[in-house]
């Protein structure tokens, strides 16, 4: 077991925490999956509006790598395959039955071990739970033809109003031990699970075996697995791979291990102030958000985030919940500017500087909106990156080499090693309201396309 105390980074203080109580939320009227959630899939439909579905039906099927599937989640009809410019597949959505019939995909080996790596992998791309398997570098889904060095398991959550992990993990102690054994077959090295360095908050997690565990703690982002891998065992090139997947993730593989059938039941929790009631719930992964998050009344214009408020995508109250996201948060919309700007004193308002007066208040939580506090302004280096990256990377010289698109500078700068997310925080604190996530994106891309032009 190793320690890791790490010293860089930064807790938002945003009011609207979920309370640790769990509930199950009505069965969802519809489910929708989006082709965005699974990056690095070159999405090709196998199904048509008003075509019937079943649990585990294939929706769509990736380009490259035909064993590479995303099935539905739930059974009913196609209501609509949602396209975007030159018919680019952005989404499916299923108007549900209630019933949740099973499609009876392959059954799983009943033996787990190295031997039987091939079958196991078969076995998961066809339910479609392959998909939940993540892959470093670059940040796509994992390749099913790959092998990796590692798998990361993280079963801790530093953002924004995280869900509590623990109630994550209640009740599926058996499923979580089961997913950790068939992960370890997958791999010739170790799985390593990243835990909260308190031992509290990481005590459900105690009996575990066949994994070696690690603990961190401090601000975020120190829960992001990119964080892991950079401190425990770091990407050296692009043939490094290491595979990641989450906690609900885990549990979701175990579970269809031991009853031999897919299930996307997951634990998801409703936070921030604009949602009437802040808890966690049990529904089914891409269901509609209007069947467990529910707006406050008197919150006025609401926008509603599948995941947190740092990478989460702006769903919408008649979106649908991301097929990894296991956070919904709800903020207000935003208001108009604040008077006189940062020369306002700012008893009311966050902010990672010292600018405001908030910031002699550390017990504070405060009701943030949507507002960016600004127009984009040039891109100046003030050091602010560094002191909020805990990674041995300079984030500055390392956005220049993107935009300047060297791919070699960008290679020895540490791009094969960071996804998005590891630059949400930098993005948020950002005097210069830069596109940071998106400048990262750009730079995997590039290097995502140049290998595989040389394969």
């Amino acid at each position: 077991m190793a320690y890791y105390r790490l010293k860089k980074g930064y807790d938002i203080r945003i009011a609207g925490e979920a309370e640790k109580l769990l509930e199950h939320a009505p069965f969802p009227e519809a489910v929708g999956l989006y082709a965005a959630d699974f990056y690095g899939m070159t999405p090709k439909p196998l199904v048509e509006g008003g075509e019937r579905v079943k649990v585990g039906t294939p929706l769509w099927r990736d380009r490259r790598r035909e064993s590479l599937v995303v099935t539905s989640p739930a059974s009913g009809t196609v209501a609509e395959v949602r396209r975007g410019e030159r018919r680019a597949l952005e989404a499916v959505i299923i108007r549900t039955d209630g019933k949740q019939h099973s499609a009876n995909p392959p059954a799983p080996p009943k033996r787990i071990g190295s031997p039987a790596r091939d079958s196991i992998i078969a076995a998961l791309c066809a339910a479609g739970l392959f998909p939940l398997i993540r892959q470093r570098p670059f940040g796509t889904v994992a390749d099913p033809l790959a092998r990796p060095r590692d798998i990361f398991v993280t079963a801790m959550d530093t953002s924004p109003l995280a869900p509590d992990q623990g109630l994550i993990v209640r009740d599926h102690e058996r499923e979580f031990q089961r997913g950790i054994d068939v992960l370890a077959a997958l791999t010739t090295g170790k799985v390593h699970l990243c835990v909260d360095g308190n031992p509290k908050e990481s005590s459900f997690l105690a009996d575990i075996t066949n994994a070696e565990i690690h603990r961190f703690e401090g601000p975020h982002p120190a829960g992001n697995v990119g964080v892991h891998i950079h401190h425990v065992a770091p990407v050296n090139g692009v043939n490094d791979i290491v595979w990641h997947c989450a906690a609900q993730g885990v549990i979701l593989i175990g579970r269809y291990f031991i009853t031999g059938a897919p299930s996307f039941e997951v634990t998801v929790a409703v936070a921030g102030s604009a949602a009437a009631r802040r808890r966690h719930v049990r529904t089914i992964a891409g269901a509609a958000l209007s069947s467990f998050a529910e707006p406050s009344g008197d919150a006025g214009p609401v926008r509603c985030i599948s995941g947190n408020v740092l990478t989460g995508r702006n769903a919408g109250a008649d979106g649908f919940l991301g097929f990894s996201d296991t956070l919904v948060t709800l903020i207000p919309e935003a208001r108009k500017s604040v008077f006189l700007g940062w020369l306002a004193p700012g008893f009311s308002l966050e902010s990672v500087s010292a600018s405001f007066v908030s910031r002699i208040m550390p017990r504070r939580r405060f009701s943030i909106d949507s507002n960016r506090n600004g127009s984009v302004r040039a891109f100046v280096a003030t050091g602010i990156y560094d002191r909020l990256l805990p990674m041995d990377i300079l984030p500055s010289f390392l956005l220049k080499s993107i935009l300047a698109g060297d791919i070699e500078e960008m290679e020895k700068l540490g791009i094969l090693e960071v996804a998005p997310e590891d630059f949400a925080l930098c993005e948020y604190a950002c005097p210069s309201k830069t596109d940071i996530q998106r400048i990262i994106r750009d730079g995997i891309d590039l290097m995502l396309k140049e290998t595989r032009e040389t394969e």
